[in-house]
C-alpha cells in the first residue's frame, strides 16, 4: 500500500463538540481498497501494529455516522450514538481475522449496534425497558411497525406480538413504557441530601449481564419454543394447518377464506382454532407437570 495516499485528515473533531466538523472529516477518509483493508488488518493482527489499527478505524468513521443516523428517533444525542458505535468499531478492529475472507465493515456491524443498542436501553429511559431478548427485539421494532401514532388496537397488537414471538400484553406494556415521561435518573443539582434517596441511581440494580440469568432466558426462550413445535405435531392435519396458518404464518388468511377452502362455516374454523389452542395449552400443562415432577 503506498504511504503517500492521505487516508486521515490532519483533525478529527470530537462528535460530541461539533458535530458538523466531525462528520465532515470523517467523510474526507478515504476509503480503503480491499486490498489496503487487508494490508493494515494483517499488520494489526500478525504484529499488533497499533497504528494499522487506527487507520482501520479512521477508515470506517462514516459507516459509525450511517448506523448512528438510524437511531435518531429515541431522543438521543446524535454526537453520544456515534461515539458509542465508535466503540464497537473499535472492539471490531480489535477481534477482526483478516483470514475469514470477509470484510471489515461487514464483521463490524455487529459491534457497532451491540454497543448503541446499550447506549439507548441505559440511557433513553429511567425505566429498564428491555432486560430479555425478545424484549429488546420489541423495543427496537415496535416504532415502525405501529400504523400512525394512535394507541395500538387489540388486532394490532396481537399482530405484532406474533411477528415478534411475544404476548400481546408485552406489547403493550412496551407501548406504555415509550409514552412515558423521561424521568433523571441521578440526583439533580438542586435536589437536597433527603432527596437523594429517591434518584433511581441509588437504588436500581442492573442485572442485565449476569450470565446465570441470560444462560437461564436463552434456554427458555429456546426450550419454549421446541416444546411449542412439538405440541402444534400432535394435532391432525386439519387443526394443525389451521393454527400454523392463523398464527404462525406471514400472510394470515381470514376466517372465511379458510371456511372457503375446507368447505365449512367460519364459525366452524373459528371452534377448530379454539379447539386446537386448548390442545396445545393441555399438552404444555402436562409437560410442564412432568418436568416438575421428574
Amino acid at each position: 500500500m503506498s504511504n503517500s495516499r492521505s487516508l486521515v485528515p490532519v483533525t478529527l473533531a470530537v462528535p460530541g463538540v461539533n458535530l458538523g466538523a466531525y462528520i465532515s472529516n470523517v467523510n474526507q477518509v478515504a476509503i480503503l481498497s480491499a486490498e489496503e483493508e487487508r494490508e493494515l488488518a494483517e499488520r494489526y493482527f500478525y504484529e499488533q501494529d497499533l497504528d494499522a489499527a487506527r487507520q482501520l478505524v479512521l477508515a470506517h468513521l462514516r459507516f459509525v455516522v450511517h448506523i448512528a443516523r438510524s437511531y435518531a428517533g429515541y431522543g438521543l444525542q446524535q454526537g453520544d450514538l456515534i461515539q458509542e458505535g465508535n466503540v464497537g468499531l473499535m472492539k471490531a478492529v480489535k477481534r477482526f481475522d483478516p483470514s475469514m475472507g470477509v470484510r471489515l465493515v461487514s464483521f463490524a456491524v455487529h459491534w457497532i449496534k451491540a454497543e448503541i443498542h446499550e447506549f439507548v436501553i441505559k440511557n433513553w429511559r429511567i425505566v429498564k425497558i428491555a432486560t430479555t431478548k425478545a424484549q429488546r427485539k420489541l423495543f427496537f421494532n415496535l416504532r415502525s411497525l405501529k400504523k400512525g401514532s394512535h394507541s395500538l388496537t387489540h388486532v394490532e397488537a396481537e399482530s405484532i406480538a406474533q411477528d415478534l414471538n411475544v404476548t400481546p400484553e408485552q406489547v403493550f406494556e412496551m407501548e406504555g413504557r415509550l409514552a412515558a415521561f423521561d424521568a433523571s435518573f441521578e440526583m439533580n443539582a438542586e435536589d437536597d441530601d433527603d432527596k437523594q434517596h429517591q434518584a433511581p441511581a441509588y437504588y436500581l440494580e442492573d442485572n442485565r449481564y449476569d450470565p446465570a440469568r441470560q444462560l437461564e432466558e436463552s434456554n427458555w426462550e429456546d426450550n419454549s419454543s421446541e416444546r411449542l413445535m412439538t405440541a402444534i405435531q400432535h394435532l391432525d392435519t386439519r387443526s394443525r394447518d389451521i393454527l400454523t396458518r392463523r398464527w404462525l404464518a406471514e400472510d394470515k388468511p381470514t376466517l372465511h377464506e379458510l371456511a372457503a377452502e375446507y368447505g365449512v362455516s367460519a364459525e366452524r374454523i373459528r371452534q377448530l382454532e379454539k379447539n386446537a389452542m386448548d390442545k396445545i395449552k393441555a399438552f404444555l400443562g402436562t409437560e410442564e407437570q412432568q418436568l416438575m415432577t421428574a
